[in-house]
């Protein structure tokens, strides 16, 4: 009996988080709006030190930061439609497999995120470039 009754509170459970499912965020390219990345497929990274990780000729006129910005990019796993790197190159520009909108690129050696962190592999998706839809 008691265990009958713990597999129904384990259902009923199960079914109140489910009742409420968390909203994901699609990327969808601004020009076709075709979709090109999900919320599963980014890669977290930790921030870096911002214009310290960069060498002095990439920094800024300032000398400290002022604030923390946002990353003005995202980061995500390789994915089927990025033609070029199904080509075997080392590093190149990604294009929307709908119009040919370059979204950003990727480089199996690495980049550096404008926030200083370095992401190894990158496969680089500019936010100005896509637009954000929660669903």
């Amino acid at each position: 009996m008691a265990v009958a009754m713990e597999a129904t509170l384990n259902d009923t459970n199960s079914l109140s988080e489910d009742s409420e499912p968390k909203p994901s965020v699609v990327y969808r390219c601004k020009k076709c709006r075709r979709i090109v990345a999900t919320e599963e497929l980014i890669l977290p990274h930790k921030r870096g030190q911002g214009q310290k990780c960069f060498k002095w000729k990439k920094r800024n006129d300032k000398s400290e930061d002022t604030g923390a910005t946002e990353c003005s990019s995202i980061f995500v796993e390789p994915m089927k439609w990025m033609q070029a790197v199904d080509e075997g190159c080392i590093e190149d520009k990604l294009q929307c497999i709908g119009c040919k909108a370059r979204l950003g690129s990727f480089n199996w050696a690495g980049m550096q995120c404008n926030c200083g962190a370095w992401i190894n592999p990158a496969f680089q998706l500019h936010k100005s470039r896509m637009d954000e839809c929660r669903v």
